[in-house]
């Protein structure tokens, strides 16, 4: 595989780097207006906090009134539109309509995959799009809309369109924060949010305070789902179309090995550690009737962001672990997946679900028989620049610390909770021994790295240790190009996926820290080589049909490397 590895540290130096700031979760480059109104807001308040002898009596943990952190919207009077209903029930297809027609606007995703969509949509029917995600800006000319990820939200524009995604993800408690952030602070004539019914009662209580015009458009599906009474009971009875679920990627490989033994067909996989562009081939391999693969072996993954041409969801168990315990299922998480079966307009136009074991399936059956629990709170998080002001009542305090005690103090009304933030606590607590500035550790803290995955957190470490002691971050000091290979075993691939969350995340400092991290194109030529190379050992696994005579292995890559690309190696 790659090299991955330490090497010795390097002389301190005076680090230099463009302002950025804060928005829930997400730092951006300022430019023009942006970084004077930041800096000049920013500056009053210290001055404000410098000047006042009562500036300690300022509670900076009180979280009780979140909608006043976002002025620039609460000067508009804003006309929000809930679009709500089940999958493939057309209401993001009605809210993008808008999205189009307008003078300017923006669509918030949860995820990558669904920016890329609508982006590529847009710029399709001669609406200029510009991408951004925390890891692409892919800017087209005289572009006024912008298709990007919820916490690349700026909320210091303006615009006459604005969509969030998946609204219900206010709920969620990793990332909610990110989609109250966008609902609160998005300064748009029309917000447009699409999602599950159970949001409803809850943006429509947080929205009281804001001034805004409300109205719900409910929407139904667009074609039928059908529970099935009996269990599909043994792989035998796999047929074309079908998409197994489970929740392990030991088992997604174990049971793409079980269907393909029978000789009759070949399965695509999707899960969350997959590169997004390899999902995305996946998806599509799966999707066209003339490849080889006709069967899918998926995560919860396939939950939102893939259109998907499935007619049968199986689930193969109703249990899954959430990094802290083995639980059931929810309602909504039955249903956003059940759900993915049947698309409208697609060659299975009624959709079917049942499980692989009977015992699973009254679950099943209750669970879309149920609505979704009604949410009773938003996520939200402090931005960095009340954990900064909280810092100066404790300058002896290192982040870990700074975290820690404003989350056990934290205020709240009863809409809101405080996101979980253990990665971030896993993060802060090694990057406070190193000599960073707050403002720097924050941007460590938040960046896109999974602390549980070994060449993931030690990456994270090597790049902070790096740009604290000397400023500049190259990628050959941790990784040598070249050194990629194709996994020959299922440890070797994840290993390799490692490998690619590490690029990534250089990618994503890249374009915070752009001075010191200055070998994007590097980074993102070997991100797809990653792809690739994952691609190629999907490629061999488990039976094939016959086929003409291949490629071999270097005249592949070859072939798929560019020109200029190869000269870097």
């Amino acid at each position: 595989m790659a090299s991955l590895f330490f090497r010795r540290r390097l002389s301190p130096a005076i680090i230099s780097y463009k302002s950025l700031l804060h928005g829930g979760g997400e730092f951006y480059l300022l430019q023009g207006n942006m970084a004077t109104e930041a800096s000049f807001g920013i500056c009053n308040c210290l001055r404000k906090f410098n000047s006042s002898t009562a500036a300690r009596k300022v509670d900076f943990t009180d979280l009780t009134r979140p909608h006043t952190w976002y002025p620039h919207a609460r000067k508009k009077s804003r006309n929000v539109f809930l679009h709500v209903g089940p999958t493939n029930s057309g209401k993001t297809y009605y809210a993008l309509k808008q999205l189009e027609s307008s003078s300017s606007g923006v669509y918030c995703g949860p995820l990558r995959l669904l920016a890329w969509e609508v982006a590529k949509r847009l710029n399709k029917s001669n609406v200029p799009c510009d991408l951004i995600t925390g890891q692409e800006r892919e800017e087209v000319e005289g572009a006024r809309h912008k298709s990007i990820t919820v916490e690349m939200a700026d909320v210091t524009s303006d615009y006459d369109c604005a969509i969030i995604d998946e609204i219900q993800m206010i709920g969620c408690r990793t990332r909610g924060s990110s989609f109250t952030r966008a609902l609160l602070g998005l300064a748009a004539n029309e917000l447009h949010l699409c999602g599950d019914a159970a949001a409803v009662p809850l943006v429509q209580e947080i929205l009281k305070v804001t001034g805004d015009t409300i109205k719900v458009q409910y929407y139904e599906r667009l074609s039928p789902l059908v529970p099935l009474k009996v269990p599909l009971g043994s792989f035998s009875k796999i047929r074309t179309g079908d998409c197994v679920v489970t929740f392990s990627r030991t088992e997604i490989y174990k049971m793409k090995k079980q269907i393909e033994a029978g000789g009759m067909h070949r399965c695509s996989v999707v899960y969350g550690s997959l590169p997004p562009e390899t999902r995305t081939r996946q998806a599509t391999m799966f999707n066209d009737a003339s490849s080889n693969s006709d069967v899918l072996v998926a995560s919860d993954a396939i939950g939102m962001g893939l259109n998907l041409n499935i007619s049968r969801i199986i689930f193969s168990t109703l249990q899954k672990f959430d990094g802290v315990e083995v639980r059931d299922l929810t309602v909504p998480e039955i249903k956003q997946i059940a759900g993915r079966a049947g698309r409208y307009k697609s060659n299975f136009p009624v959709g079917e679900v049942t499980c692989l074991n009977a015992d699973d399936l009254p679950l099943l059956h209750s669970s879309l028989d149920y609505p979704s629990p009604v949410l009773e709170r938003a996520g939200v998080f402090p931005n960095f620049d009340l954990l900064y002001m909280y810092s100066r009542l404790h300058p002896k305090h290192g982040i870990h610390e700074i975290l820690e005690h404003f989350m056990d103090n934290a205020k709240l009304s009863e809409h809101y909770f405080i996101a979980n933030c253990d990665e971030l606590l896993k993060v802060a607590a090694i990057i406070d021994t190193l000599p960073l500035s707050l403002h720097d550790k924050y941007l460590f803290c938040i960046s896109p790295v999974e602390m549980d995955d070994d060449i993931s957190s030690q990456g994270l470490t090597q790049f902070a240790t790096n740009y604290s002691n000397n400023g500049l971050v190259r990628l050959r000091e941790i990784f040598t190009p070249g050194t990629l290979k194709v996994p020959t075993s299922h440890t070797a691939l994840k290993e390799l996926e490692s490998i690619h969350k590490v690029l990534d995340l250089y990618v994503w400092l890249s374009y915070r820290l752009e001075e010191s991290f200055p070998d994007r194109e590097l980074a993102s030529s070997q991100k797809a080589i990653c792809s690739m190379l994952i691609e190629e050992f999907l490629e061999g696994q488990g039976w094939q049909r016959p086929r003409t005579k291949r490629l071999t292995q270097k005249s592949r890559l070859i072939s798929l490397i560019s020109q200029e690309t190869r000269q870097k190696f």
